[in-house]
């Protein structure tokens, strides 16, 4: 099944396998857990949540395995049948039962069928390129959306919309992926949005960080007796802007947008200290990760 799918079955399976780890996945694998499954996540990455900061990565999967999930990362799936998955890892072949299985390893565009080849729309790994205002290569034709494969999220496609659109009629509008959130609805929420550690050390940006647990915020403390969570964010070192935002815990979904507003702006560490912060919100911890600087 794939994510559709499993949402129509009529009953809590007993067990189940999850094909990629993955945000649609680690979404699955956590509701299908707190519902009373036997989850196991089979990953070929020796991580999971693809490119989720690495850090909050493994708290995620230390904190799923204490609730009863099985991972096997760095393993390959080779055959699904009579209610098993067989998988490959450390060139041993294993198998795991499984009542359902949940198939979550990505979406391909379906860019065939519609003319795009007759006027040379150039299509690049299997998307539609597109520049930073959705044009295509050929003269006012855009696209919008996950056909794109630039990042790809609802709200993402919303605001690609909006700026083709506004290219159309004439109005110069790009879209800023850097200040795009994303978030993985599992239990806890994890929420990020700008740069990670591994993109800042792969662009080899002069970067610090600045990190608190999430107990921080009394709310937080009130709300989640049994979790520490974790709010992470990187700063430019020569601007003393924010690179990017990382956190864990829940809330995380409803606060990232804050962050994703600052670094639109460009606000420096100095113009965010500025800026109050109602209380009690879990929302508070962003103001005490940027006093740490």
């Amino acid at each position: 099944m794939t994510n559709r799918e499993i949402l129509e079955i009529e009953s809590v399976p007993a067990s189940m396998v999850v094909i990629g780890g993955g945000i649609v996945g680690l979404e699955m694998a956590s509701y299908f857990n707190s519902a009373g499954s036997k989850v196991t996540v089979i990953e070929m990455l020796d991580h999971i949540g693809g490119n989720m900061d690495r850090e909050i990565s493994n708290i995620l999967l230390e904190t799923y395995k204490k609730k009863g999930i099985e991972f096997e990362l760095s393993a390959k799936v080779t055959k699904i049948g009579d209610q098993k998955v067989m998988y490959e890892k450390d060139g041993k072949f294993f198998e795991k039962e499984a009542e359902k299985v949940l198939l979550s390893v990505g979406r391909k565009p379906n860019i065939t069928g519609f003319g795009l080849e007759n006027i040379g729309v150039e299509v690049e790994k299997g998307y539609v390129k597109t520049d930073e205002r959705m044009k295509t290569n050929v003269q006012e034709v855009y696209a919008a959306g996950d056909v794109n494969g630039k990042l790809m999220l609802a709200h993402t496609a919303y605001r690609e919309a909006e700026v083709a659109v506004w290219n159309m009629l004439g109005r110069k509008v790009k879209v800023n992926y850097n200040s795009i959130p994303c978030i993985v609805y599992t239990n806890p929420e994890v929420a990020w949005v700008g740069e990670s550690e591994e993109s800042v050390q792969e662009k080899a940006l002069e970067y610090e960080v600045v990190k608190l647990p999430m107990l921080y915020s009394g709310r937080f403390v009130a709300e989640n007796e049994e979790f520490d969570g974790l709010c992470k964010i990187l700063i430019d070192r020569k601007k003393r802007t924010i690179l990017g935002c990382h956190m864990i815990g829940n809330y995380s979904s409803e606060i990232i947008y804050g962050v994703g507003v600052m670094i639109e702006m460009q606000l420096r560490v100095e113009d965010i200290k500025d800026i109050v912060f109602p209380h009690p919100t879990v929302s508070e911890i962003i103001r005490e990760v940027i006093f740490e600087l």
